[in-house]
Order: C-alpha cells, then sequence, then structure tokens
C-alpha cells in the first residue's frame, strides 16, 4: 500500500487511541489485563511509548532515548492528554510523502518505510484493544483499517511470536467481524470482556 492508503489509517487509529487514553482512569491503572505480566499502566507506558513517541521517532529516523525507553508516562497525571499531543505530532510526521520512502533502520535490521508504518498502524489498533478491553472500553475501526491490521498480523504473525508478542491464534467463526479476525489471529480473544481490578 502506499503512504495515500496508509496515512488516513494512521490518523483514523491514532485518533481512537487517544480516545481510548482519554477513558484510563487513575485506579485502573494498577488493574491486570489480559497478558500475565502486564497490569494497564505497564500496558499503556509500552502504547505510549511506541505508538507515539516510536512513530515519530521513525519517521524522522532517529531511535529512541534510554530516557524515553525507560519513563513512566502515567506518573504524569495528564498523560493521556500528553500522548494525544504527542500523536499528533507523529502522525503529521508521516504527512511528508518523503518519509515513505526507502528503508528505516532499526538497528538490529532494516525495514521499508511504508512496510514498518503499517506495522506501527497495528500496534495502535491491537494494543489499543488491549487497553480498552483491559478498562472496561471498545476500540473501534473502520473494515479497511481492520483489514490492514489483519494481514500485517497474518505476515508477521510469527515473529511476533518468537518474541512473545503474540500468543497462539484463538478460533473465530469464518463469518467474524474483520477486526475480530486479526485480534483472534495475534492470540487475543476478541469476545474478551473488561478485566477489572
Amino acid at each position: 500500500m502506499s503512504n495515500h492508503d496508509l496515512h488516513p489509517y494512521m490518523i483514523e487509529c491514532a485518533a481512537e487511541a487517544a480516545r481510548v487514553a482519554r477513558g484510563v482512569g487513575a485506579a485502573q491503572l494498577d488493574d491486570r489485563t489480559h497478558c500475565p505480566d502486564w497490569d494497564v499502566r505497564a500496558m499503556v507506558n509500552h502504547w505510549v511509548l511506541y505508538t507515539s513517541h516510536g512513530m515519530e521517532h521513525r519517521a524522522l529516523r532517529k531511535q529512541l532515548s534510554e530516557e524515553l525507553t525507560a519513563r513512566d508516562f502515567t506518573a504524569d497525571p495528564d498523560w493521556a492528554q500528553s500522548y494525544a499531543a504527542q500523536l499528533d505530532r507523529a502522525v503529521a510526521a508521516w504527512a511528508d510523502p518523503a518519509v515513505w520512502e526507502g528503508e528505516v533502520d532499526l538497528g538490529m535490521a532494516k525495514m521499508p518505510a511504508d512496510e514498518l508504518a503499517s506495522m506501527i498502524i497495528k500496534e495502535l489498533a491491537v494494543h489499543g484493544w488491549d487497553v480498552a478491553t483491559a478498562t472496561g472500553q471498545r476500540y473501534t475501526v473502520s473494515d479497511g483499517a481492520a483489514r490492514l491490521v489483519l494481514a500485517v498480523v497474518e505476515k508477521h504473525g510469527e515473529l511476533y511470536r518468537q518474541y512473545d508478542g503474540f500468543a497462539d491464534p484463538v478460533p473465530v467463526p469464518d463469518d467474524a467481524p474483520v477486526f475480530d479476525r486479526a485480534l483472534a489471529a495475534s492470540g487475543r480473544n476478541p469476545g474478551q470482556q473488561a478485566m477489572g481490578g
């Protein structure tokens, strides 16, 4: 897909991520999630780091600093507002067609910029769903964005599983909604209800 196809999905999924973030209550940050080793705080910090700061840094061809990777974003009471503002900056950085050309150096490997962007959109959506599910919310995407997320999950699923990013696929009906199929392929149960404390 070209940047003309992908950038609107980036905008859409970022806006939905910002909406979900605003719905996370301070008292929920210590609640558990469906990921056994992660509470909501850990999930949010991963989500904020890679889908906003990481997304901008990839566009600018910069590496994330140690200060950023170690930061507890949720220590700021206004973290959701800061996340939304950082998402805006990240999405704006990808608005430049030149950013989509060539490759991005990931340190250990290089990846075509458009392919990396599609993986970041997947992160916005899948981790957005993780946070939403853990905090009694819903994360919704258009059919087009859902199809993109499913394609990324199917293409890179085994790689994510090697690094414990995905669990084994969860069975869903063949006629399940596209986003449900993407979540299931990533090892998530799309019918899962809010976790609570």
